[in-house]
Protein backbone atom coordinates (compact mmCIF):
# COMPACT_ATOMS: atom_id res chain seq x y z
CA UNK A 1 0.00 0.00 0.00
CA UNK A 2 2.59 2.22 1.25
CA UNK A 3 4.60 1.97 -2.35
CA UNK A 4 1.07 2.29 -4.21
CA UNK A 5 0.55 5.89 -2.35
CA UNK A 6 3.89 7.46 -3.14
CA UNK A 7 3.73 6.48 -6.73
CA UNK A 8 0.13 7.44 -6.93
CA UNK A 9 1.65 11.17 -5.82
CA UNK A 10 3.40 11.73 -8.71
CA UNK A 11 0.20 12.08 -11.08
CA UNK A 12 -1.32 14.50 -8.09
CA UNK A 13 1.59 17.11 -8.01
CA UNK A 14 1.16 16.92 -11.69
CA UNK A 15 -2.75 17.81 -11.39
CA UNK A 16 -2.12 20.06 -8.76
CA UNK A 17 0.02 22.09 -10.90
CA UNK A 18 -2.36 22.48 -13.78
CA UNK A 19 -4.94 23.01 -11.48
CA UNK A 20 -3.80 25.94 -9.32
CA UNK A 21 -1.40 28.98 -10.13
CA UNK A 22 2.58 27.68 -9.82
CA UNK A 23 3.34 28.97 -6.13
CA UNK A 24 0.03 27.47 -4.69
CA UNK A 25 0.47 24.43 -6.43
CA UNK A 26 4.33 23.93 -4.95
CA UNK A 27 3.22 25.01 -1.52
CA UNK A 28 0.15 22.38 -1.71
CA UNK A 29 2.44 19.81 -2.48
CA UNK A 30 5.27 20.07 -0.26
CA UNK A 31 3.26 20.55 2.42
CA UNK A 32 0.62 17.96 1.92
CA UNK A 33 3.51 15.42 1.32
CA UNK A 34 5.18 16.23 4.09
CA UNK A 35 2.22 16.08 6.21
CA UNK A 36 0.31 12.94 5.10
CA UNK A 37 2.32 10.59 3.11
CA UNK A 38 4.15 7.51 4.60
CA UNK A 39 7.22 7.34 6.07
CA UNK A 40 8.24 4.66 3.68
CA UNK A 41 10.54 4.53 0.89
CA UNK A 42 12.21 2.00 -1.31
CA UNK A 43 14.97 2.09 -4.32
CA UNK A 44 14.22 2.94 -7.75
CA UNK A 45 15.79 0.55 -10.22
CA UNK A 46 18.83 1.63 -11.51
CA UNK A 47 18.72 4.66 -9.50
CA UNK A 48 21.23 5.19 -6.31
CA UNK A 49 18.10 7.54 -4.56
CA UNK A 50 15.59 6.26 -2.14
CA UNK A 51 12.02 7.37 -3.40
CA UNK A 52 10.15 8.79 -0.62
CA UNK A 53 7.78 11.36 0.14
CA UNK A 54 10.03 14.14 -0.66
CA UNK A 55 11.38 12.42 -3.96
CA UNK A 56 8.68 11.63 -4.92
CA UNK A 57 7.23 15.46 -4.63
CA UNK A 58 10.51 16.79 -6.31
CA UNK A 59 10.63 14.44 -9.12
CA UNK A 60 7.11 15.62 -9.99
CA UNK A 61 7.53 19.26 -9.50
CA UNK A 62 10.44 19.19 -11.38
CA UNK A 63 9.22 17.48 -14.46
CA UNK A 64 6.30 19.64 -14.25
CA UNK A 65 8.50 22.21 -14.77
CA UNK A 66 10.38 21.09 -17.20
CA UNK A 67 7.06 20.36 -19.40
CA UNK A 68 4.87 23.76 -18.60
CA UNK A 69 7.72 26.01 -17.57
CA UNK A 70 10.61 25.85 -19.03
CA UNK A 71 11.39 29.12 -18.59
CA UNK A 72 11.50 29.39 -14.84
CA UNK A 73 14.78 27.05 -14.83
CA UNK A 74 16.15 29.70 -17.20
CA UNK A 75 15.26 32.60 -14.61
CA UNK A 76 17.82 31.22 -12.08
CA UNK A 77 21.05 33.02 -11.62
CA UNK A 78 23.59 31.68 -8.88
CA UNK A 79 25.00 33.95 -6.20
CA UNK A 80 27.06 33.48 -3.33
CA UNK A 81 24.14 33.26 -1.55
CA UNK A 82 23.65 29.95 -2.85
CA UNK A 83 27.09 28.62 -2.50
CA UNK A 84 26.18 26.73 1.45
CA UNK A 85 23.69 24.89 -0.09
CA UNK A 86 25.71 23.60 -3.35
CA UNK A 87 28.52 22.60 -0.67
CA UNK A 88 26.39 20.56 1.71
CA UNK A 89 24.61 18.79 -1.00
CA UNK A 90 28.24 18.15 -2.73
CA UNK A 91 29.96 17.44 0.69
CA UNK A 92 28.79 13.32 0.94
CA UNK A 93 31.12 12.64 -1.80
CA UNK A 94 34.19 14.15 -0.72
CA UNK A 95 33.46 12.70 2.87
CA UNK A 96 33.08 9.05 0.72
CA UNK A 97 36.30 9.76 -1.35
CA UNK A 98 38.54 10.88 1.80
CA UNK A 99 37.12 7.87 3.49
CA UNK A 100 37.88 5.21 0.60
CA UNK A 101 34.17 4.31 0.27
CA UNK A 102 34.00 4.78 -3.49
CA UNK A 103 32.93 6.85 -5.83
CA UNK A 104 29.27 5.40 -6.19
CA UNK A 105 28.61 5.63 -2.04
CA UNK A 106 29.45 9.45 -2.53
CA UNK A 107 27.38 9.73 -6.05
CA UNK A 108 24.95 8.26 -3.83
CA UNK A 109 24.73 9.99 -0.85
CA UNK A 110 25.10 13.64 -2.70
CA UNK A 111 22.20 12.56 -4.74
CA UNK A 112 19.95 11.88 -1.59
CA UNK A 113 21.25 14.95 -0.06
CA UNK A 114 20.67 16.64 -2.79
CA UNK A 115 17.16 15.78 -2.79
CA UNK A 116 16.58 16.19 0.69
CA UNK A 117 17.82 19.39 0.70
CA UNK A 118 19.15 20.71 -2.09
CA UNK A 119 15.62 20.53 -4.58
CA UNK A 120 13.86 22.21 -1.98
CA UNK A 121 15.56 25.16 -1.58
CA UNK A 122 16.11 25.51 -5.32
CA UNK A 123 12.17 25.35 -5.81
CA UNK A 124 12.09 27.89 -3.35
CA UNK A 125 14.42 29.74 -5.06
CA UNK A 126 12.79 29.82 -8.61
CA UNK A 127 9.00 29.62 -7.19
CA UNK A 128 8.91 31.20 -3.98
CA UNK A 129 11.07 34.57 -4.73
CA UNK A 130 8.82 37.08 -4.20
CA UNK A 131 6.30 38.10 -1.09
CA UNK A 132 3.37 37.09 -2.91
CA UNK A 133 4.63 33.65 -2.42
CA UNK A 134 6.26 33.59 1.05
CA UNK A 135 3.06 34.72 1.77
CA UNK A 136 1.23 31.64 0.33
CA UNK A 137 3.69 29.33 2.12
CA UNK A 138 2.70 31.39 5.20
CA UNK A 139 -1.19 30.50 4.60
CA UNK A 140 -0.17 26.80 3.29
CA UNK A 141 1.82 26.35 6.34
CA UNK A 142 -0.88 27.82 9.15
CA UNK A 143 -3.72 25.41 6.73
CA UNK A 144 -1.74 22.22 7.01
CA UNK A 145 -1.06 22.97 10.66
CA UNK A 146 -5.25 24.03 11.15
CA UNK A 147 -5.67 20.69 9.76
CA UNK A 148 -3.56 18.42 11.56
CA UNK A 149 -4.95 20.27 15.17
CA UNK A 150 -8.27 18.16 14.91
CA UNK A 151 -5.97 15.27 14.07
CA UNK A 152 -3.65 15.82 17.18
CA UNK A 153 -6.40 16.03 19.39
CA UNK A 154 -7.50 12.74 18.59
CA UNK A 155 -4.29 10.86 19.06
CA UNK A 156 -3.82 12.49 22.35
CA UNK A 157 -7.25 11.31 23.26
CA UNK A 158 -7.36 7.77 21.81
CA UNK A 159 -3.55 7.15 21.86
CA UNK A 160 -4.28 5.54 18.21
CA UNK A 161 -1.19 6.35 15.89
CA UNK A 162 -2.97 7.17 12.80
CA UNK A 163 0.24 6.51 10.59
CA UNK A 164 -0.31 3.27 12.12
CA UNK A 165 -3.60 2.37 11.65
CA UNK A 166 -3.54 3.76 8.07
CA UNK A 167 -0.10 2.67 7.02
CA UNK A 168 -0.09 -0.23 8.83
CA UNK A 169 3.19 0.36 10.54
CA UNK A 170 4.69 3.04 12.82
CA UNK A 171 8.05 4.97 13.23
CA UNK A 172 8.57 4.29 17.01
CA UNK A 173 6.89 3.20 20.21
CA UNK A 174 4.31 5.19 22.13
CA UNK A 175 5.45 8.42 23.26
CA UNK A 176 4.37 9.04 26.98
CA UNK A 177 5.19 12.51 28.12
CA UNK A 178 3.41 14.22 31.68
CA UNK A 179 1.20 11.47 32.22
CA UNK A 180 -0.29 11.06 28.62
CA UNK A 181 0.19 10.50 24.94
CA UNK A 182 2.13 12.66 22.85
CA UNK A 183 0.75 12.51 19.33
CA UNK A 184 3.11 12.32 16.08
CA UNK A 185 0.21 12.08 13.28
CA UNK A 186 2.48 11.47 10.21
CA UNK A 187 5.49 12.38 11.42
CA UNK A 188 8.65 11.18 12.83
CA UNK A 189 7.71 11.23 16.36
CA UNK A 190 6.33 13.93 18.79
CA UNK A 191 9.65 16.27 18.53
CA UNK A 192 8.89 16.69 15.17
CA UNK A 193 5.50 17.89 15.80
CA UNK A 194 6.16 20.06 17.81
CA UNK A 195 8.57 21.53 15.97
CA UNK A 196 5.82 21.60 13.09
CA UNK A 197 2.98 22.80 14.85
CA UNK A 198 5.37 25.86 16.63
CA UNK A 199 5.84 27.34 12.97
CA UNK A 200 2.32 26.77 12.36
CA UNK A 201 1.22 28.44 14.95
CA UNK A 202 3.52 31.09 14.58
CA UNK A 203 2.29 31.59 10.86
CA UNK A 204 -1.33 31.78 12.25
CA UNK A 205 -0.58 34.68 15.07
CA UNK A 206 0.97 36.71 11.92
CA UNK A 207 -1.43 36.01 9.65
CA UNK A 208 -4.01 37.05 12.19
CA UNK A 209 -2.18 40.17 13.44
CA UNK A 210 -1.47 41.12 9.94
CA UNK A 211 -5.48 40.81 8.85
CA UNK A 212 -4.12 39.07 5.92
CA UNK A 213 -6.63 36.55 7.48
CA UNK A 214 -9.72 37.91 8.72
CA UNK A 215 -11.99 34.89 9.34
CA UNK A 216 -12.96 31.51 7.81
CA UNK A 217 -16.47 30.39 7.15
CA UNK A 218 -17.50 33.28 9.32
CA UNK A 219 -15.65 32.24 11.97
CA UNK A 220 -13.01 35.41 13.42
CA UNK A 221 -9.52 34.04 12.91
CA UNK A 222 -8.71 34.91 16.60
CA UNK A 223 -11.18 31.75 17.32
CA UNK A 224 -8.89 29.64 14.83
CA UNK A 225 -5.54 30.51 16.37
CA UNK A 226 -6.83 29.81 20.01
CA UNK A 227 -7.71 26.60 18.69
CA UNK A 228 -4.89 25.91 16.73
CA UNK A 229 -2.30 27.26 19.97
CA UNK A 230 -4.46 24.55 22.30
CA UNK A 231 -3.74 21.95 20.18
CA UNK A 232 -0.44 22.25 19.72
CA UNK A 233 0.05 23.03 23.94
CA UNK A 234 -1.45 19.33 23.97
CA UNK A 235 1.62 17.94 21.70
CA UNK A 236 3.53 18.05 24.55
CA UNK A 237 6.64 19.24 22.89
CA UNK A 238 7.96 22.02 25.58
CA UNK A 239 11.13 22.63 23.33
CA UNK A 240 8.67 23.64 20.56
CA UNK A 241 7.16 25.94 23.16
CA UNK A 242 10.21 27.58 24.26
CA UNK A 243 10.96 27.99 20.44
CA UNK A 244 7.57 29.65 19.81
CA UNK A 245 8.01 32.26 22.57
CA UNK A 246 11.21 33.42 21.24
CA UNK A 247 9.93 33.68 17.71
CA UNK A 248 7.00 35.53 18.57
CA UNK A 249 9.10 38.02 21.15
CA UNK A 250 11.68 38.35 18.19
CA UNK A 251 8.73 39.48 15.89
CA UNK A 252 7.24 41.76 18.10
CA UNK A 253 10.02 43.41 19.70
CA UNK A 254 11.36 43.86 16.48
CA UNK A 255 7.77 45.63 15.03
CA UNK A 256 7.42 47.71 18.14
CA UNK A 257 10.90 48.69 18.86
CA UNK A 258 12.49 48.76 15.90
CA UNK A 259 15.53 46.50 16.28
CA UNK A 260 16.66 43.16 15.97
CA UNK A 261 19.22 42.86 18.36
CA UNK A 262 16.94 39.94 20.32
CA UNK A 263 17.47 37.44 16.88
CA UNK A 264 21.16 38.67 16.83
CA UNK A 265 21.89 37.59 20.48
CA UNK A 266 20.11 33.68 19.99
CA UNK A 267 22.13 33.28 16.92
CA UNK A 268 25.26 33.98 18.41
CA UNK A 269 24.42 32.08 21.18
CA UNK A 270 23.97 29.56 19.16
CA UNK A 271 27.31 29.87 17.20
CA UNK A 272 29.04 30.10 20.29
CA UNK A 273 27.52 26.34 21.52
CA UNK A 274 28.34 25.14 18.30
CA UNK A 275 31.95 26.50 18.22
CA UNK A 276 32.51 24.96 21.71
CA UNK A 277 30.94 21.78 20.96
CA UNK A 278 33.43 21.46 17.71
CA UNK A 279 36.85 22.55 20.02
CA UNK A 280 35.72 20.22 22.66
CA UNK A 281 35.24 22.93 25.49
CA UNK A 282 31.49 22.80 25.60
CA UNK A 283 31.36 23.36 29.69
CA UNK A 284 28.68 20.82 29.98
CA UNK A 285 29.44 19.44 33.33
CA UNK A 286 29.59 22.31 34.97
CA UNK A 287 26.13 23.84 33.34
CA UNK A 288 24.61 20.31 34.86
CA UNK A 289 26.09 21.59 38.46
CA UNK A 290 24.82 25.01 38.11
CA UNK A 291 21.13 23.45 37.43
CA UNK A 292 20.78 20.95 39.61
CA UNK A 293 20.33 23.89 42.07
CA UNK A 294 17.21 24.47 40.65
CA UNK A 295 16.09 21.47 38.79
CA UNK A 296 15.36 17.87 40.28
CA UNK A 297 18.44 15.26 39.05
CA UNK A 298 16.62 13.30 37.77
CA UNK A 299 15.16 15.37 35.37
CA UNK A 300 18.82 16.39 34.37
CA UNK A 301 19.64 12.63 33.63
CA UNK A 302 18.74 13.57 30.09
CA UNK A 303 20.58 16.46 29.34
CA UNK A 304 23.58 15.31 30.91
CA UNK A 305 23.89 12.00 28.95
CA UNK A 306 23.29 14.25 25.60
CA UNK A 307 26.35 16.66 26.99
CA UNK A 308 28.44 13.79 27.75
CA UNK A 309 27.46 11.64 24.04
CA UNK A 310 28.12 15.26 22.31
CA UNK A 311 31.65 14.91 23.77
CA UNK A 312 32.30 11.78 22.89
CA UNK A 313 31.29 12.13 19.55
CA UNK A 314 32.77 15.73 18.99
CA UNK A 315 36.16 13.79 19.94
CA UNK A 316 35.92 10.94 17.30
CA UNK A 317 34.37 14.06 14.50
CA UNK A 318 37.77 16.27 15.35
CA UNK A 319 39.48 12.95 13.92
CA UNK A 320 38.77 13.27 10.71
CA UNK A 321 37.47 17.34 10.73
CA UNK A 322 37.04 18.32 7.34
CA UNK A 323 35.14 16.06 5.65
CA UNK A 324 34.28 13.46 8.48
CA UNK A 325 33.98 9.86 8.42
CA UNK A 326 31.12 9.24 6.12
CA UNK A 327 28.61 6.95 6.50
CA UNK A 328 27.97 3.07 7.74
CA UNK A 329 28.26 4.49 11.34
CA UNK A 330 31.44 5.27 11.18
CA UNK A 331 30.86 8.38 12.89
CA UNK A 332 30.01 6.34 16.51
CA UNK A 333 32.03 5.06 18.88
CA UNK A 334 31.52 1.41 19.24
CA UNK A 335 32.72 -1.48 22.05
CA UNK A 336 33.76 -4.83 22.24
CA UNK A 337 31.15 -6.85 19.74
CA UNK A 338 30.14 -3.91 17.83
CA UNK A 339 27.59 -2.41 20.08
CA UNK A 340 27.69 1.60 19.66
CA UNK A 341 28.67 3.48 22.75
CA UNK A 342 27.00 6.89 21.74
CA UNK A 343 23.83 7.95 20.54
CA UNK A 344 23.69 10.75 17.85
CA UNK A 345 20.60 13.26 18.67
CA UNK A 346 21.30 16.67 17.07
CA UNK A 347 22.07 17.43 13.53
CA UNK A 348 25.03 19.17 14.60
CA UNK A 349 26.40 16.55 15.86
CA UNK A 350 25.28 14.23 12.76
CA UNK A 351 26.97 16.50 10.18
CA UNK A 352 29.89 17.48 12.25
CA UNK A 353 30.41 13.22 12.57
CA UNK A 354 29.71 12.26 9.01
CA UNK A 355 30.56 15.44 7.20
CA UNK A 356 33.36 16.90 8.92
CA UNK A 357 33.65 20.69 9.79
CA UNK A 358 32.63 21.63 5.76
CA UNK A 359 29.52 19.45 6.52
CA UNK A 360 28.51 21.88 9.84
CA UNK A 361 29.19 25.21 8.49
CA UNK A 362 27.51 24.20 5.36
CA UNK A 363 24.64 22.83 6.94
CA UNK A 364 23.65 25.61 9.12
CA UNK A 365 24.72 28.79 6.21
CA UNK A 366 22.02 27.25 4.33
CA UNK A 367 19.67 27.82 7.23
CA UNK A 368 20.83 30.78 8.73
CA UNK A 369 22.13 32.75 5.89
CA UNK A 370 18.72 33.49 4.49
CA UNK A 371 17.37 34.57 7.67
CA UNK A 372 20.50 37.24 8.41
CA UNK A 373 20.42 38.33 4.81
CA UNK A 374 16.80 39.06 5.37
CA UNK A 375 16.75 40.85 8.15
CA UNK A 376 20.24 42.99 6.92
CA UNK A 377 18.43 44.11 3.84
CA UNK A 378 14.86 44.41 5.22
CA UNK A 379 15.62 45.57 9.08
CA UNK A 380 12.34 46.54 11.06
CA UNK A 381 12.66 50.26 10.03
CA UNK A 382 11.55 48.81 6.06
CA UNK A 383 8.02 46.54 7.58
CA UNK A 384 5.90 48.93 5.98
CA UNK A 385 3.27 46.08 4.50
CA UNK A 386 2.46 43.13 6.06
CA UNK A 387 4.10 40.91 3.43
CA UNK A 388 7.43 41.82 4.86
CA UNK A 389 5.96 41.38 8.44
CA UNK A 390 5.00 37.88 7.25
CA UNK A 391 8.37 37.04 5.70
CA UNK A 392 10.52 38.15 9.01
CA UNK A 393 8.27 35.86 10.49
CA UNK A 394 9.29 33.14 8.45
CA UNK A 395 12.88 34.04 8.84
CA UNK A 396 12.72 33.80 12.38
CA UNK A 397 10.70 30.42 12.82
CA UNK A 398 13.81 29.51 10.15
CA UNK A 399 16.02 31.01 12.33
CA UNK A 400 14.29 28.43 15.36
CA UNK A 401 14.45 25.71 13.42
CA UNK A 402 17.88 25.88 13.40
CA UNK A 403 18.33 26.42 16.74
CA UNK A 404 16.24 23.22 17.35
CA UNK A 405 18.90 21.62 15.02
CA UNK A 406 21.14 22.30 17.59
CA UNK A 407 19.32 19.96 19.62
CA UNK A 408 17.46 17.23 17.65
CA UNK A 409 18.06 15.65 14.28
CA UNK A 410 14.51 16.01 11.93
CA UNK A 411 15.11 17.73 8.22
CA UNK A 412 12.07 19.34 6.93
CA UNK A 413 11.96 20.09 3.63
CA UNK A 414 9.40 23.10 4.47
CA UNK A 415 11.67 24.82 6.12
CA UNK A 416 14.43 24.62 3.39
CA UNK A 417 12.06 25.62 0.81
CA UNK A 418 11.62 28.74 3.02
CA UNK A 419 15.25 29.48 3.04
CA UNK A 420 15.79 29.16 -0.36
CA UNK A 421 12.42 31.90 -0.99
CA UNK A 422 14.02 34.21 1.17
CA UNK A 423 16.66 33.90 -0.66
CA UNK A 424 15.27 34.62 -3.78
CA UNK A 425 13.58 37.79 -1.94
CA UNK A 426 16.95 39.29 -1.10
CA UNK A 427 18.13 39.02 -4.69
CA UNK A 428 15.52 39.94 -6.36
CA UNK A 429 15.80 43.23 -4.71
CA UNK A 430 19.78 43.52 -5.12
CA UNK A 431 18.75 42.36 -9.09
CA UNK A 432 16.05 45.61 -9.21
CA UNK A 433 18.75 47.86 -8.09
CA UNK A 434 17.24 48.65 -4.83
CA UNK A 435 19.61 50.18 -2.36
CA UNK A 436 20.25 48.29 0.95
CA UNK A 437 18.75 48.90 4.34
CA UNK A 438 16.07 51.13 2.79
CA UNK A 439 12.24 50.88 3.30
CA UNK A 440 10.73 49.87 0.48
CA UNK A 441 6.91 49.43 0.79
CA UNK A 442 6.78 49.35 -3.10
CA UNK A 443 8.33 46.17 -3.88
CA UNK A 444 6.15 43.79 -1.23
CA UNK A 445 3.06 43.35 -3.82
Amino acid sequence: MNSLVLYSWFPVVVYLFIRFPPQRAIVISFVAAWLFLPLAGFKLPSIPVEYNKMSATCLAVLFVTCLYDIERFKSFRFHWFDLPIVVWCLCPFASSITNGLGAYDGLSSTIGQTMSWGVPYFLGRIYLNTFSGLRQLAVGIFWGGLIYAPLCLFETATRINLHGLIYRFTAGAADLRYGGYRPSVFLQNGLALGTWMMFATLMGVVLWRTKTIKQIRNIPISWIVGFLLTAFILVKATGAYFLLVMALIIVITAQWYGTGLLLWILLGSLFIYLYLGVIGDFPGQEIIDFLVKFIDPDRLQSLGFRFMNEELLSGKARERILFGWGGFGRNQLYKEGGYSITITDSLWIIAFGINGLVGLVSVFATLLLPVLGFWFFYPPASWSHPNIVIAAAIAAGLAMYALDCVLNAFPNPIFTLAGGGLTGVILNRQLQGFPARQPIARQAR
